[in-house]
C-alpha cells in the first residue's frame, strides 16, 4: 500500500527528500544563542546597565545564497495536486526566511527585519493581553522555595520522565544557550543550561515542555513519509510552543509567575519595534516592571540576541490558542504529528486520507488528564482576548 503511493506522488518525494537534505541540520537557535553569554552578563553587570553587550556567535557552516538558490530550484509544477505544491511552496518560502535569519545573525536591524518576516511582531492586543496578566497578584507558591537542583540532576530528572515515552535522545550541557533548557531538533538532543539551578516546578515545567511536547513533536515528525513534517510548517512555531506551555498547564505545574514570564516577553518582544537596545528593554523590566536584575537579563537577551529576536511573544499567543481549541473538544493528537500548526490541521488531515502521513506514534501524556488546579490562570486565559 506505501509503495503504492511513493509511486504515485514519486515527484513529490523526490522533492521531499531534496529539500529534506538541504535543510535538516540547518536549525535557527543552533547559531542565534551567543557564545559569550556569561562573559557578557559580567561586564554588562559591572558597569551598571549602562554598556550594551557584544555578543559573539558561531561560524556559519554553509553558503547561504547557494543553498537558497538550490532550495528554490525545486521543480514545483511537478507536483501535480494544487494545494500540496501550494504548501510546498510556501514551506520553501519559510526555510528562505529562516536561511536569511541566520545568515544576518549580529548584524542588527538586518536581522531584525529578517525576524519580523518569519516570527512577525507583537500587536497591540497581544500587549494588552501581557499587561492583563501582570496585573494579578503573585500567588503564594513556593516556585522558588525548597531544595535547588543542579544541571546534572536535572539531567537525571529528565532521564527517569523520559522512560515514559519510546524514543530515545541525547542530553548535553552548555552555558552558550539562553534558555534554561532547550530541544535541537535535527540531532534529536536536549541542551541544559550548565550553571543553571533549577526548582523542583522548573523540572516538572521543563520535562513537560521540552520532552513532552518538542521531543514528542521531533520524533512524530521523523516517522513520517514526508519529511516537512520534521523539518517544520510554516509559523509553527506559535502551535509548538502553545502545545509545550499547554502541557505545563496540563500537568499542573504552570504558574501564575510562569504566566507572568510570558508576559514579560512579549513586553520585551514589543519594545524592539519601539527601538529600544539592549540596555533601554533592560532597564525597562529591571527599573519599571522591577523584575530582579537576573530575570531581566535573562529576558532581554533572549529577545535582543542576533540582533532583534521576536519569537518569544508566540508563546503565549499559542498558549491562549491551545487552551481555547482543547476546550472546544478537539483532537490535540493531530497536533502532535510533527512540527505542524493549528491552522494546518486541514491539510495534515488531507494527507492521512492519501497515505501521505499518519497519526502520532508518540503522545504527550499531559494531554490525558487535566491536573491544574489553579482557577486563577483559568480565568486568565478564558479572558485573554
Amino acid at each position: 500500500m506505501y509503495e503504492d503511493v511513493v509511486e504515485i506522488y514519486s515527484d513529490l518525494f523526490e522533492i521531499d527528500q531534496n529539500l529534506n537534505r538541504l535543510v535538516k541540520n540547518i536549525e535557527l537557535l543552533n547559531y542565534l544563542n551567543p557564545l559569550n553569554i556569561e562573559q557578557e552578563k559580567k561586564n554588562f553587570f559591572a558597569c551598571k546597565y549602562r554598556k550594551n553587550p557584544t555578543f559573539k556567535y558561531r561560524k556559519i557552516k554553509f553558503n547561504p545564497y547557494k543553498l537558497q538558490r538550490l532550495i528554490f530550484n525545486q521543480r514545483l509544477e511537478r507536483i501535480k495536486d494544487d494545494s500540496i505544491r501550494k504548501l510546498y511552496q510556501d514551506i520553501i518560502y519559510e526555510y528562505s526566511g529562516l536561511i536569511q535569519c541566520i545568515e544576518t545573525i549580529g548584524e542588527g536591524k538586518n536581522f531584525y527585519y529578517n525576524s519580523l518576516k518569519v516570527f512577525g511582531t507583537p500587536k497591540e492586543r497581544d500587549v494588552e493581553n501581557a499587561k492583563f496578566i501582570l496585573h494579578f497578584k503573585d500567588d503564594k507558591e513556593g516556585d522558588t522555595i525548597g531544595e535547588q537542583y543542579t544541571a546534572s540532576d536535572a539531567e537525571s530528572y529528565f532521564r527517569e520522565f523520559s522512560e515514559r515515552y519510546t524514543f530515545n535522545f541525547k542530553i548535553k550541557k552548555s552555558t552558550n544557550i539562553s534558555a534554561a533548557a532547550m530541544v535541537l531538533n535535527a540531532s534529536e538532543t536536549l541542551v541544559l543550561k550548565k550553571n543553571h539551578t533549577f526548582s523542583s516546578n522548573d523540572l516538572m515545567v521543563l520535562a513537560n515542555h521540552e520532552i513532552g511536547v518538542h521531543m514528542v513533536t521531533t520524533f512524530n515528525g521523523k516517522s513520517q513519509p514526508l519529511k516537512i513534517f520534521s523539518n517544520g510548517y510554516v509559523n509553527n512555531t506559535e502551535t509548538q510552543e502553545g502545545l509545550a506551555v499547554f502541557s505545563e498547564y496540563m500537568s499542573g505545574c504552570l504558574t501564575l509567575k510562569r504566566m507572568k514570564e510570558l508576559a514579560y516577553r512579549v513586553i520585551a518582544a514589543d519594545s524592539l519595534i519601539k527601538g529600544y537596545d539592549f540596555k533601554d528593554t533592560f532597564d525597562l523590566l529591571y527599573s519599571q516592571y522591577k523584575l530582579d536584575r537576573n530575570t531581566a537579563w535573562q529576558i532581554t537577551l533572549r529577545v535582543h540576541r542576533g540582533g532583534g529576536f521576536t519569537k518569544d511573544y508566540l508563546y503565549l499567543t499559542g498558549l491562549k490558542k491551545i487552551y481555547d481549541y482543547y476546550y472546544s473538544k478537539q483532537d490535540m493528537n493531530i497536533l502532535l504529528t510533527g512540527k505542524v500548526t493549528l491552522e494546518d490541521k486541514a491539510s495534515i488531515l488531507r494527507l492521512q486520507d492519501l497515505g501521505l502521513a499518519h497519526k502520532s506514534l508518540h503522545i504527550s501524556d499531559s494531554f490525558d488528564q487535566n491536573l491544574n488546579t489553579n482557577t486563577k490562570l483559568d480565568f486568565i486565559l478564558r479572558n485573554l482576548k
